[in-house]
């Protein structure tokens, strides 16, 4: 079977620092990408730099904040940016082909399986797909984020064997480098502690959305479906070469475990949550280490309005989110039977099942 690989480019990668499309960067990725298509890899593409690429096209001065402005300069750059993308593959007789997603996509499962389909008869005809998140339509309640997030998600849902991301240092360090000579790279990661997010820092480009903490959000998205991940820079002839085969610039995170199932990696990370749970700390070590199911006895507050089949965010009393699951209670329902136990939940409601999310249908985030 041809191995799978995603790589994600970030706006810094093909942009200059003032906006505009830098054609060399573009040139040398098209180049690093082909060479890995002729090993005999399926590659799929992640793009950002729509918004950086148009907006000193349209008209204004320095990227732009509002949603609006963003989307009108994204419609302006994707254009620019596919067809820089297709004038470089060209060189080296591979085809393209643009896919633009929302979050929406994934959340339908549909959908999901649509897109899905979709890319796999283009890999199998040797066509790189170049995906970027639909600026043009997507609303901020439904953006990914960044496409760390969109590239994380979409290896999940195509199975890849390895995530790539690309970004404009070499990895992830103890510190910020640039402001630390003593900070150590590193090198390989095997679970996404508090700790390591704590040192991952903002956001390091003026034209890009995503720092280092999205990139390992992304990184623990993608360890949950299954798939390792790199992330780390690419620039010399080879570097992404390299990096496929273990031996990058940048930190491998590792995963061990055969990943989530198709139905929890969509309840985990691709649902549209209709509702809050907030549980007290006797639950949440329940669900967390116990392997139990959610219990209307450890509820003690509850946001939205809900019915029984949606997906819901549950909460520690931190109001810190632990995880997702399937609810078998209508909001009203639970509003009721909040911190009641079973007994008196079933004198009060009529449920088909007295868990208000079972462990079957639970995911830890």
């Amino acid at each position: 079977m041809q191995q799978r690989i995603v790589v994600k480019i970030g706006s810094s990668s093909l942009t200059s620092d003032e906006g505009g499309l830098n054609r060399a960067k573009i040139e040398y990725f098209a180049e690093e990408l082909s060479a890995l298509q002729r090993r005999g890899c399926q590659v799929l593409l992640v793009t950002s730099g729509a918004v950086a690429a148009g907006f000193r096209k349209i008209g204004y001065k320095s990227r732009p904040k509002l949603l609006h402005e963003k989307q009108a300069a994204a419609s302006v750059g994707q254009a620019l940016l596919m067809q820089a993308y297709q004038e470089a593959f060209a060189r080296h007789d591979v085809g393209v082909a643009q896919i633009l997603l929302t979050r929406s996509d994934f959340s339908s499962r549909k959908r999901g399986h649509n897109a899905q389909s979709t890319i796999d008869e283009l890999l199998a005809y040797g066509v790189i797909p170049i995906i970027n998140e639909n600026d043009t339509v997507s609303i901020d309640e439904l953006k990914f984020g960044d496409n760390d997030t969109l590239s994380a998600l979409v290896a999940n849902l195509v199975k890849a064997q390895r995530l790539i991301i690309l970004t404009d240092t070499d990895g992830l360090y103890t510190d910020d480098p640039r402001r630390n000579p003593d900070a150590v790279r590193i090198d390989r990661v095997d679970t996404i502690s508090d700790e390591l997010l704590r040192i991952a820092g903002g956001s390091g480009s003026s034209v890009g959305t995503g720092g280092m903490r999205s990139k390992i959000e992304a990184a623990r998205i993608a360890m949950r479906g299954g798939v390792p991940v790199f992330v780390g820079r690419a620039a010399e002839p080879g570097d992404l070469l390299l990096a496929v085969d273990g031996a990058g610039k940048g930190t491998y995170f590792d995963t061990s475990a055969g990943g989530l199932s198709m139905k929890k990696q969509w309840v985990g990370f691709h649902s549209l949550p209709q509702g809050k749970i907030i549980v007290d700390q006797g639950a949440e070590h329940a669900l967390l280490a116990g392997g139990k199911s959610l219990l209307p006895v450890g509820i003690r507050e509850l946001e939205g309005d809900f019915h029984p089949g949606d997906v819901v965010e549950v909460l520690n009393l931190d109001r810190i989110p632990i995880g997702r699951g399937v609810v078998n209670y209508a909001s009203w329902q639970l509003k009721a039977v909040a911190g009641l136990s079973t007994e008196e939940v079933q004198r009060r409601v009529e449920v088909l099942r007295i868990e208000v999310i079972h462990r079957d249908e639970w995911v830890a985030i």
